[in-house]
């Protein structure tokens, strides 16, 4: 982004509203690699990967975020994943996904056809109930 920083941004927005509030995609930003209608949460880091980049780096480090009880384990919260649109390599950063179950995600979308649901997930080979929970929070669809 062009100017990285805290905004906030009315109840609703996406992506998309937050990479305009600071003002557009760097040169060097990989645009193809963001979903852009990705709903954002208060407190949530938006990170634009740069062409060549293959994950995001850790969050700068500074006093625990303050949210709701239970919230406050010392990371900023993910970007939601799209189920329908994630690459491999996304969905590899995933918990409990690696390359395989990630191949198995994009193997059902292509022969099923694109999620419903996230609980749809329980039909991919290598997912089960725990994975599941583990998941829930952190993919959309």
């Amino acid at each position: 982004m062009v100017r990285p920083g805290v905004y906030e941004l009315p109840p609703g927005a996406r992506v998309a509203d937050v990479i305009d509030a600071a003002g557009g995609l760097s040169p060097d930003a990989d645009g193809d690699r963001v979903n852009l209608a990705a709903p954002v949460a208060d407190g949530e880091r938006v990170y634009v990967l740069r062409r060549g980049e293959t994950s995001v780096p850790s969050a700068p480090v500074g006093p625990p975020p303050t949210g709701p009880p239970g919230s406050d384990d010392g990371e900023a919260p993910a970007a939601l994943v799209d189920l329908n649109t994630a690459t491999a390599e996304q969905l590899d950063t995933l918990p409990g996904v690696g390359p395989a179950t990630a191949e198995a995600i994009i193997a059902y979308r292509t022969e099923q056809g694109p999620f419903t649901s996230v609980d749809e997930l329980l039909e991919v080979r290598g997912i089960g109930d725990a994975k599941l929970a583990d998941l829930r929070d952190r993919v959309t669809v």
